[in-house]
């Protein structure tokens, strides 16, 4: 579904300031899943701690931390024991760190995972093992869903939100860029087939959007040259990570320049201080906005920045809501006298609305995704520093 939604209030973010703090998350002792007794929940968290999507995994890790450290390390009143695997790339090194933890590890839910391309690797050991996996960052369309969920988007939501907008407000065609993987192809997908849908045109030849190769591409300048050579008024693209660090700071220095750059991911996170100037005025599409203006944000703005000193983002927000999803569902098994990965599985279920920072959504039905809202954000001067600042609600989307 697609439709607007009246904006909320937002609120001007300025980082605390404060000192780092120790998040002393020492795993504890006791028992999962392999037991079916024992006071703790064992949790495991795969996400990418090396590689090109570094920046974006080290933020899933600690948005699930933040959230425990402000919970006395407990989820549902359970100790959690969290136990952390490295990603990588993709599915080369994802299957196994996710292997571990389901059979060696024996944890009692799965969560994290970067890349599209890992969650269709892993997921088949985890419907074998029967145990939840809550993905917290970009997933694709998954046929069985039993224990599958996510607490970020489906991957093709962020271009479809942004499409109707940009055919509005660009005179004239758009070039369309991205990686050659399984979370690019659905990224931009979601941008071109809705874009077409509302009449737009595509400056790319053929109509066919631009793939560069993952993860070697560094240099984007022939690319660029590329598109001056077509008639766009403006560039849509998904890069996240250091290929989003190099495609920023190469695009303000190219030929094409002055085109209006807009984008999902490219400004996300700890990337857009390394991109500096580059950034400016770049506009993004997001699930979050780190200035929106309500209870549960202030409080995950005020938490994080006390940690970090840094803006939060979207990929530790929705690692954040990934922990209290099971704090709640957790609670509800404890309640109801038995605490496995079933139980808590079915509680996910029947969970109903989630307070969040990015404000209130609940999972739809159909693909156990988030019903929420979309934003548009540009990358303006906020005080001594660039932000992702909040312009507008796009679209309400998921399923």
């Amino acid at each position: 579904m697609f439709f607007d939604i009246s904006s909320p209030r937002r609120r001007r973010f300025r980082p605390a300031g404060a000192a780092a703090l120790a998040l002393g998350l020492a795993a504890v002792t006791g028992c999962s899943s392999d037991s079916g007794a024992g006071d703790t929940v064992k949790v495991g968290l795969v996400a990418s701690l090396s590689g090109t999507y570094e920046p974006v995994g080290t933020e899933l890790r600690a948005g699930f931390e933040l959230y425990l450290s402000t919970h006395d390390n407990k989820l549902g009143g359970r100790k959690v024991e969290l136990v952390v695997a490295d990603e990588g790339d993709g599915p080369p090194t994802a299957v196994p760190a996710a292997t571990k933890l389901v059979k060696k590890d024996k944890v009692d839910v799965l969560t994290g995972l970067v890349s599209g391309g890992s969650v269709n690797a892993v997921l088949p050991l985890v419907q074998k093992a029967k145990i939840p996996f809550l993905g917290s960052n970009a997933r694709p369309p998954v046929k069985d869903l039993e224990y599958v969920w996510t607490t970020s988007f489906l991957s093709d939501e962020p271009g479809k939100a942004i499409a109707p907008y940009v055919k509005k407000q660009v005179d004239g065609p758009v070039y369309a860029i991205g990686p050659d993987y399984q979370g690019g192809y659905d990224e931009l997908r979601g941008f071109t087939d809705e874009f077409k849908r509302v009449k737009g045109k595509l400056a790319n030849p053929g109509g066919k959007t631009t793939w560069t190769p993952f993860p070697k591409t560094t240099n984007f300048m022939p690319y660029f040259a590329e598109i001056a050579k077509t008639d766009a008024k403006a560039v849509y693209c998904f890069y996240a990570g250091k290929a989003a660090i190099d495609f920023a700071k190469q695009y303000a220095q190219s030929d094409i320049a002055d085109l209006p750059l807009y984008t999902a991911f490219v400004t996300e996170g700890s990337v857009l201080q390394a991109q500096g100037a580059a950034a400016k005025n770049i506009y993004s599409v997001l699930n979050y906005a780190a200035d929106l203006d309500n209870e549960a944000n202030r409080k995950f703005a005020a938490d994080w920045t006390a940690e970090h000193d840094t803006q939060p983002t979207t990929y530790a927000m929705a690692s954040y809501d990934a922990a209290a999803v099971l704090d709640k569902a957790i609670a509800t098994a404890v309640k109801n006298g038995d605490v496995t990965p079933k139980t808590i599985n079915e509680a996910i279920a029947d969970l109903g609305q989630i307070d969040s920072p990015r404000g209130a959504w609940e999972f739809g039905d159909k693909a156990h995704s988030p019903v929420q809202t979309w934003y548009l954000r540009q990358v303006r001067p906020d005080g001594a520093q660039l932000a992702n600042v909040m312009v507008q609600d796009l679209a309400t989307l998921g399923s």
